[in-house]
């Protein structure tokens, strides 16, 4: 006999409850100590001022998931802008579920929660980016409808870099 599915629910955090920053904390730092996060755990001052930063940004999303009322996954999004459709993206940043909450669903439920929070800001689409490596979080965006991306076939599909304009911690997205 399987084990009960656990009652899962999304929540947009507001991220003043102390509840919902500790979820924030808990979940990202895991999320930076596996692997497809880096394997590194992230600085405690960074997990200390996380939650009042992304509270003060105007443009910033951050979804929780529950399961049996126990955090079990994290979605960070934030508003950009698209020239080419002079209108406003949601860009995912994190997307986590820990280890022993995965195959629930738990990602699909946050993805379509992001969708909606596009849908109801006018976003013209989502954005996200996946480590080339990450099979299994690359099957869970092509099932919710993501795709890579690229204008023309010949000049091939965008890929996402960076420059570092300050020290970074270890994986850091």
């Amino acid at each position: 006999m399987s084990p009960a599915q656990p009652n899962i629910e999304v929540v947009e955090a507001d991220l003043g409850l102390p509840e919902h920053a500790a979820a924030l904390r808990l979940l990202l730092d895991d999320y930076a100590r596996d692997p497809m996060g880096g394997g590194e755990p992230l600085p405690s001052d960074v997990l200390e001022r996380l939650p009042l930063a992304l509270a003060q940004r105007t443009d910033s999303y951050t979804l929780i998931a529950y399961a049996d009322g126990e955090p079990a996954g994290l979605l960070n999004a934030f508003e950009g802008f698209s020239t080419f459709y002079c209108a406003p993206l949601l860009n995912i940043h994190d997307v986590t579920v820990p280890e022993r909450w995965r195959g629930l669903g738990i990602a699909d439920r946050l993805l379509a929660a992001a969708e909606a929070i596009a849908r109801r800001t006018g976003c013209c689409k989502l954005t996200l980016e996946v480590l080339a490596g990450n099979a299994r979080a690359q099957a869970v965006y092509r099932r919710c409808g993501f795709s890579g991306y690229q204008l023309d076939p010949h000049t091939g599909q965008a890929l996402f870099w960076q420059k570092a304009l300050t020290e970074q911690p270890a994986g850091a997205g």
